[in-house]
């Protein structure tokens, strides 16, 4: 069984795999070393990967090392996949984890990764081995918060569902604009893609993909899990093919 942790910008996702599947998965705000008990109690667990957008905290840190046979996901791990990116060490480590699932997922395929979270990413792998790079842009809630923080009287708006085209007041109006706009966005950059590589492939994922994957025109495949199996695939990567104990 492999322990997968992927801290990201406002939630840490943890699951267990057993034979490529996840049979436990939670997600926390604040993970302490009790969230990390919980979660595998019971399991036996002999190897962890950890990902994270952030500082890792120490505690967190000696508790996976003094139990696991333990990766953190860094500019030098091995991947499955080359990477042509031109400053790895400075790629996310969650958009590189989604690319390497997407190669497994289509392999041989050209495969957008579209990930719809705090930041809203687009990540390329060509032939399903090799990853190019892609695009970053803000998500909703970043949207909202920024328009309510660089103006002098627009309200923080939060709601997340399908808006009116016309805003007929000031809040659906910002609904409009950044809902309606992020849709468009989304479509306008596969569209762009499509044109260069005809038979791609889309993935949506993060943490608003079940909203767009409803609203998106554009035939996209839904995986929610993305990062998590992506992670999972470089960890059984390095166990087998760099001989990790």
């Amino acid at each position: 069984m492999n322990l997968i942790i992927d801290i990201g910008n406002t939630r840490t996702k943890i699951a267990i795999f057993e034979n490529g599947k996840i049979i436990k998965y939670s997600a926390f705000e604040n993970l302490t070393p009790d969230d990390l008990e919980d979660i595998s109690s019971g399991q036996e667990i002999t190897h962890c990967i950890v990902s994270s957008v952030k500082d890792i905290d120490k505690i967190i840190l000696e508790y996976l090392s003094s139990r696991y046979k333990l990766i953190i996901l860094d500019a030098m791990t091995p991947l499955p996949v080359k990477n042509l990116y031109e400053t790895p060490e400075t790629l996310g480590k969650d958009r590189i984890a989604a690319a390497v699932a997407a190669g497994f997922l289509f392999p041989g395929s050209d495969t957008l990764v579209v990930d719809a979270g705090t930041a809203i990413t687009y990540d390329l792998i060509l032939g399903g081995k090799t990853y190019i790079g892609g695009g970053i842009s803000p998500g909703l809630d970043m949207r909202f918060k920024a328009l309510n923080a660089f103006t002098g009287k627009l309200p923080l708006v939060s709601d997340i569902n399908p808006a009116p085209l016309t805003g007929s007041n000031t809040t659906d109006s910002i609904r409009s604009g950044v809902i309606n706009g992020t849709v468009s966005e989304i479509e306008g950059i596969i569209s762009m893609y499509r044109q260069k590589y005809p038979s791609l492939e889309v993935i949506l994922t993060g943490g608003n993909h079940y909203f767009f994957d409803k609203q998106l025109k554009i035939k996209t495949f839904a995986a929610p899990n993305l990062v998590l199996e992506g992670l999972n695939i470089i960890l059984e990567y390095n166990i087998a093919k760099i001989n990790l104990p």
